[in-house]
């Protein structure tokens, strides 16, 4: 199970996500690792990008994993099949217009890839604890003073 956040302070402005992985190991052990970082200048839908490729890409092996997120932009892109379209008009929107984000959406695709991934959209800020704990890291790391450079955004 991984879950997802991200958070942006201003649009664009600094911007963080968080991430909750947690599984069963091989021993029947229960894990959890959180995953949290900040960036000086981006947005939110960057953050919610990032948020489940830090999930993803944390995963040593293959796996099935339910990957419950509060964007609907990063669920209705897989669930609803736009990847799949932007891909074929060349990463054009059905309106013809350049796809935002294309260096994030490749590399969650990359992460997603090795997995059996099903994507669940849940209501952010609705008491959903595992959600509220990566809002939590995301804006903590958002709000934090060592913020990264998001090189897709501001380079």
């Amino acid at each position: 199970m991984a879950w997802s956040d991200g958070s942006s302070r201003g649009n664009p402005g600094p911007g963080g996500f968080g991430t909750v992985l947690r599984y069963t190991g091989p021993d029947g052990r229960a894990h959890e690792r959180e995953i949290s970082a900040g960036y000086r200048r981006t947005t939110n839908n960057r953050m919610e990008l990032m948020g489940a490729i830090a999930a993803l890409e944390a995963l040593r092996r293959p796996c099935a994993v339910t990957m419950t997120t509060d964007s609907q932009y990063v669920c209705n892109a897989f669930n609803k099949g736009w990847i799949a379209g932007w891909q074929r008009r060349g990463w054009k929107t059905a309106s013809k217009q350049p796809v935002k984000n294309v260096d994030l959406w490749e590399r969650l695709i990359a992460a997603a890839s090795p997995h059996d991934v099903t994507w669940v959209w849940v209501k952010g800020h609705a008491g959903h604890a595992e959600n509220e704990r990566c809002d939590e890291l995301a804006t903590s790391a958002a709000d934090g003073s060592a913020l990264l450079e998001d090189v897709g955004f501001e380079g």
